[in-house]
């Protein structure tokens, strides 16, 4: 495998405003019972385990694809809150559940990511929940260029050459796996722990 970066970091860095205990609103796509994207998971944690602390294996319960932050807990007015997910729910009812294809692995400098195929379909729930922020915040955080669909199964925890990881991976030839997007979740995201961990806010359907 050629990796697309020159260098890993580790990604465990404090972003601003982040600290331990802080709890951040985010919309994910999240994959409870996904049985198949828990397989491909397995199969490249398994592979990049010889890796040790290099990198951090994110287990199936915190596999999520990132779509659209809302703001820290605290600062986002709960009420706020509420009518971003009324304002959501009337959007994301006009967009049908689809299939998606995760994978295979791409090694990013901060991640070993798999990314979604088609991304169109998983563009159109972001913009509907980016245009309900908008509707009710005025502003909309995070920027809209940028985003590219995927699912992180690891991240680089130190900084260093890609090529060890790209050994870790070299001569996988897993098959792709098939997730059933059907809603978006709201959660209540922190990284205490060095894992993206969250308790749910609220899921909403697709329609």
């Amino acid at each position: 495998m050629t990796p697309d970066t020159e260098t890993m970091r580790n990604h465990w860095w404090w972003r601003p405003g982040w600290s331990v205990g802080r709890r951040f609103y985010t919309w994910h796509l999240t994959f409870d019972g996904q049985d198949d994207v828990h397989r491909l998971a397995a199969e490249y944690r398994s592979a990049l385990a010889p890796l040790g602390d290099l990198v951090t294996l994110i287990p199936d319960r915190w596999l999520h694809l990132t779509m659209q932050g809302i703001g820290f807990v605290g600062e986002a007015k709960e009420a706020d809150v509420q009518e971003i997910v009324r304002a959501a729910r009337e959007r994301l009812a006009a967009i049908p559940a689809f299939d998606v294809q995760i994978g295979p692995a791409v090694v990013d400098p901060e991640a070993i990511l798999l990314r979604a195929h088609p991304d169109g379909p998983v563009r159109q729930i972001r913009d509907a929940i980016r245009s309900a922020i908008g509707d009710v915040l005025g502003e909309v955080p995070e920027r809209a260029e940028g985003f590219t669909p995927h699912v992180s199964v690891a991240y680089s925890a130190d900084d260093g050459p890609p090529e060890p990881v790209a050994q870790a991976l070299a001569g996988l030839d897993l098959k792709a796996a098939r997730a059933r997007i059907s809603s978006a979740e709201l959660i209540v995201l922190h990284r205490d722990h060095q894992m993206y961990e969250w308790e749910s806010f609220v899921t909403v359907p697709l329609g």
